[in-house]
């Protein structure tokens, strides 16, 4: 397969993963300008998990992972009893404060005669237990769609057990979801967890991949970005911030002629779907529409 071909579709694996991660607060009626802390978060513990602590690539994953998970709970404690902007304004700021410690964080050890580990606004180099195993960039876009249609169908299934059913309800109207008896504060800060569990390890996938990480990679363009895949692409599925990454990063940045206006055309692009179609592309009802054809 072409080089070339293999990185963009590497990329869109990456950040369909962040963008997963912003969806699933959408639909439990949040705006989180924050994941790429998340993602930051998990590229910083899974890099230094193989590259420092020499730990297998599996566990580095789910430590990443799990570190995104456990400080996207323990942020939304507090934030998920703010709404609407004061929340999303609330996760912005956190995501510059955690980049903003990410420039003073230095945490190196000796590796094999060369010091290793995050090293303030210089960065986070070799992160190479990809390329020391001789893994075929093939190989690890395999394991990137692997994982990511394993968290898809955690999401498939979620939504078959009905909690995504009740997730929604959480997010259309949390005061009649709680007089039906749903816990709205465990709801979000559970959906906050998910989320920055799934950034968390779509941040160790692309720590290795790229093998250099810094905290400028994690601005809040990122965020915002991460957002718009769900707008873009439709909150009625999970495929639709996955439609959302394949527009941006598949499309716009692979028209090279396009390459200079690129965020012109995403920013007039996503306000024209707002406007056209406020749920999305892939929104609720179409969604329904679809479901409905195929059991027929």
């Amino acid at each position: 397969m072409d080089p070339f071909l293999i990185s963009v579709l590497s990329n869109i694996g990456l950040f369909s993963f962040l963008a997963l991660s912003a969806w699933l607060l959408l639909i439990g009626g949040e705006i989180s300008f924050g994941q790429q802390a998340y993602f930051a978060f998990g590229a910083y513990g899974g890099g230094i998990a193989t590259a420092v602590w020499g730990w297998p690539f599996p566990l580095a994953l789910l430590w990443g992972a799990g570190l995104g998970a456990g400080v996207g709970a323990l942020v939304a404690w507090p934030a998920a009893r703010l709404s609407g902007v004061h929340y999303a304004i609330a996760t912005l700021a956190f995501a510059e404060l955690s980049r903003a410690c990410l420039n003073v964080f230095r945490y190196q050890r000796d590796v094999d005669g060369y010091l290793t580990g995050p090293d303030g606004a210089n960065g986070f180099g070799d992160i190479r237990w990809v390329y020391e195993t001789g893994i075929a960039p093939g190989t690890y876009l395999a394991l990137i769609a692997g994982l990511l249609f394993a968290v898809i169908t955690a999401i498939a299934l979620a939504s078959r057990f009905n909690l995504l059913a009740q997730l929604r309800m959480v997010g259309e109207d949390p005061i009649l979801a709680g007089m039906q008896g749903l816990r709205v504060l465990r709801w979000k800060v559970g959906a906050a967890a998910a989320a920055g569990a799934i950034a968390g390890l779509g941040g160790g996938l692309y720590a290795h991949l790229a093998t250099y990480v810094e905290p400028a990679q994690f601005s809040v363009m990122t965020g915002v970005h991460a957002v718009a895949y769900g707008l873009i692409g439709g909150l009625g599925t999970a495929l639709g911030p996955i439609l959302g990454v394949l527009i941006d990063i598949g499309l716009l940045e692979s028209l090279r002629a396009l390459a200079a206006y690129r965020m012109i055309v995403f920013g007039g692009l996503v306000a024209l779907i707002l406007i056209l179609r406020p749920r999305g592309i892939l929104d609720e009802s179409l969604v329904a529409k679809v479901r409905a054809w195929a059991r027929r």
